[in-house]
């Protein structure tokens, strides 16, 4: 029936919303992208030179990423990333979740 069809959708919904809320995909700043003992050596230059700001390194293969932060938007990714970008050039911005 449809009522039954409504409801089913409305509860979808309220689940993505719910699971939005906890997972909200937002950004990280990707350092690295390549070869793991680099991967590594900037993985501890970055925690040396950012030390409040968490670390992630990520393996996919074949390749090792370093990602840092997290930022629900955009822009503040983008604004923090012009403070990375200083002292790494090859620091871009990646959505999470896609």
């Amino acid at each position: 029936s449809e009522k039954s069809d409504n409801t089913l959708i409305n509860e979808l919904i309220a689940k993505k919303r719910n699971f939005n809320k906890e997972f909200s995909y937002g950004f990280r700043i990707q350092l690295y992208n390549g070869i793991e003992v680099v991967a590594r050596k900037t993985m501890m230059k970055f925690k040396n030179d950012f030390p409040e700001i968490k670390t992630y390194l990520v393996y996919r293969q074949p390749e090792w990423k370093i990602q840092v932060g997290f930022y629900k938007t955009k822009l503040d990714a983008d604004r923090a990333l012009l403070k990375f970008k200083r002292k790494y050039q090859s620091a871009i911005v990646i959505p999470l979740g896609k």
